[in-house]
């Protein structure tokens, strides 16, 4: 009795079937990435460029240590309290002479702490050993500080929330900036809030401290 012969398989189909399947677990994949914080650095300035003088009372002492304790202004402080003692530092609004005053500032107007939000300094120090998920919370709670400011103060002039006004200047179409008063527009109040209240967030280079 003659023996038949095995049908073949079609190898053609099957690879592009396999072939659709990679297609597919890309698309729909997600792939997660490491998240830090978005921060723009300043421009290098002139060699010859001498730093300014800043008063004592113009800034604001953080200092994170090897044990990841917070240290406010020498005092011991929980992480969940520091948003609020930044706001206070940088609305104190505490100048007495006419350059210093702030008129926008609502704050305790201490003459013991700082003149303006222009001329407060936020300075941050972490220990070579501090964590760098305690770095990151420390951050981004002073970040969140500068934040609710500048809020507050685009709600007062423009009816509208700093983060709502650059999300829609980050928005805006490419083929819709040019000669367009109204990106124009947006781009002077982004401005103008951020004069109000600078990021001066001064990050020294990480130290061993006890």
């Amino acid at each position: 009795m003659a023996r038949r012969s095995a049908p073949e398989v079609n190898a053609g189909s099957m690879a592009d079937i396999a072939f659709l399947l990679l297609i597919f677990f890309l698309v729909t994949t997600t792939i997660e990435v490491d998240s830090g914080i978005a921060s723009k650095l300043p421009p290098p300035l002139p060699p010859e460029t001498k730093p300014p003088l800043i008063k004592e009372k113009n800034i604001f002492q953080v200092v994170v240590n090897a044990e990841n304790r917070l240290l406010v202004e020498d005092a011991d402080m929980e992480i969940g309290d520091l948003t609020d003692a930044a706001v206070k530092f940088l609305d104190n609004g505490g100048g007495t002479l006419p350059q210093n005053s702030c008129s926008y500032c609502r704050g305790d107007k201490d003459p013991e702490s700082s003149d303006n939000p222009k001329k407060a300094v936020i300075s941050l120090v972490n220990d070579r050993q501090t964590s760098y998920k305690m770095y990151l919370a420390v951050t981004n709670e002073l970040v969140r500080a500068y934040s609710i400011l500048r809020d507050r103060e685009a709600k007062r002039l423009y009816n509208e929330t700093f983060s709502s006004m650059t999300n829609r200047f980050a928005e805006w179409p490419a083929t819709e900036k040019e000669n367009n008063p109204e990106y124009d527009e947006l781009e002077e109040r982004i401005k103008k809030v951020q004069e109000l209240f600078p990021r001066n967030l001064s990050e020294a280079e990480p130290q061993n401290r006890e």
